[in-house]
């Protein structure tokens, strides 16, 4: 990424964590993703932004692409799953596996998915999908 598109996605980060609307943000994160189409953490972001809007479709095809750019992300693996439940796809089941042995190794990742969860639940809260996929995966 370059140095613009880097500060842009960083600054978009920001302003996620600052409450901003979802909205406001996924212009921002369409265009990091447009710039930097081979950035699986700005697809992930994406794929996030979707599942907040509830672009459901849009939310799988941009979970897939950043799947695709790194495998071995949890939180690509967590957007993925969410999406397919809403979307009806099969197949979820590898994602969901994948994402429990990430987090197996790596406490840290398990804290960001936990976190990233709980972020999700308190912007859309009675989320279905989102509340299967983190039973599944925590319990």
């Amino acid at each position: 990424m370059t140095e613009t598109v880097e500060s842009l996605f960083e600054q978009g980060l920001e302003r996620y964590k600052a409450g901003e609307p979802v909205a406001d943000l996924l212009p921002v994160f369409k265009d990091v993703c447009d710039r930097a189409p081979k950035s699986s953490a700005a697809w992930t972001c994406l794929a996030w932004l979707y599942l907040l809007d509830n672009k459901f479709s849009l939310a799988y095809k941009a979970a897939q692409k950043a799947v695709k750019l790194n495998p071995q992300d949890p939180q690509a693996r967590v957007n993925l799953a969410v999406a397919m439940l809403e979307t009806n796809h099969k197949g979820l089941r590898q994602h969901i596996e994948l994402a429990q042995q990430l987090i197996f190794i790596n406490n840290e990742w398990e804290e960001e998915i936990k976190k990233s969860i709980e972020d999700g639940l308190t912007r859309k809260p009675d989320w279905p999908s989102l509340t299967k996929v983190k039973k599944w995966i925590f319990e």
